[in-house]
């Protein structure tokens, strides 16, 4: 970000905040805030793309503003609706007016709702903007996401324009399930973000799980590496690894074997077929 003068000085801050990130992690994020470009932030659920936003947010001193997608998101819950229950309310107490200064009063700012692109558009501080999962919504809506972020604006027929007060910092998050449009990413910094290496991972669950021994870390994230090279539904995640850690530390386990494997695996892996391949491979290897 421009506050930070260099890519190391923003990995330096983000470590404050137990964010750990690699290299290009840094480098892109420093450069969304040198170029004023938003981030699309690629990578399989659980890797810590939302988790870079909210540090982003802690080290800038900005309020962080989420646009949670999923399927079906319009307008109205992005941007901005009308607060229809007050407006009658208006309407009714105004029984007999005429309709031209009755629609003037209830179509003004004491009658908007404001969604997360029009709170991030009119702060009057920066702010850091998520876009979660972005790859949830249709393509229709993606294009409307599109033109906000283009010219950071919005039009509302009642009321005009309303630009942008400030310049936010975007970052929006995929989870990779569909295919995003070639204008959109051509718009944004690309930053794919992978299950980290053994010695990274192991960095991260000692600083999310502070009392967790060096050692457990070391077990922990060698098993992680170990599962996610099998041929699984779904791979475990960073953040389940961290729920792992918090687990084994709990029931005050200092040793990973076999055992501990079947009697904790259904914390970091989901689905029944995964585990029992988990647990052949783990009785196998013993």
């Amino acid at each position: 970000m421009s506050q930070f003068e260099s890519p190391a000085a923003l990995a330096t801050a983000l470590r404050s905040v137990d964010y750990l990130p690699d290299d290009r992690i840094s480098q892109v994020a420093y450069l969304a805030g040198a170029l004023d470009k938003p981030i699309l932030v690629e990578g399989p659920a659980g890797v810590g793309k939302t988790e870079l936003a909210k540090s982003l947010a802690l080290i800038t001193g900005r309020e962080l503003i989420r646009l949670q997608c999923y399927e079906g998101l319009d307008e109205s819950r992005a941007l901005y609706e009308w607060n229809y229950k007050k407006q009658l309310l208006r309407i009714q107490a105004d029984e007999g007016s005429d309709w031209s200064e009755i629609a003037g009063d209830i179509f003004s700012e004491d009658f908007l709702l404001a969604r997360p692109l029009l709170q991030a558009i009119r702060s009057d501080e920066p702010v850091v903007l998520l876009i979660d999962e972005i790859d949830r919504v249709e393509m229709e809506t993606e294009a409307l996401l599109l033109e906000v972020l283009s010219d950071f604006q919005v039009s509302i027929p009642e009321l005009g324009t309303v630009s942008a007060k400030t310049q936010p910092m975007v970052l929006l998050t995929s989870n990779n399930t569909r295919e995003l449009s070639e204008a959109l990413k051509r718009r944004c910094l690309f930053l794919h973000i992978t299950d980290p290496t053994p010695e990274r991972e192991r960095e991260i669950l000692m600083a999310r799980v502070p009392d967790l021994p060096a050692k457990l870390a070391d077990e922990i994230a060698r098993v992680a590496r170990s599962v996610r090279g099998m041929d699984l539904k779904k791979s475990p995640s960073v953040s389940e690894t961290i729920d792992w850690a918090r687990t084994l530390l709990a029931l005050g386990i200092e040793h990973i074997d076999a055992d501990v494997v079947a009697d904790t695996v259904h914390v970091f892996l989901k689905y029944q077929t995964d585990i029992d391949r988990a647990l052949k491979e783990f009785a196998t290897s013993e």
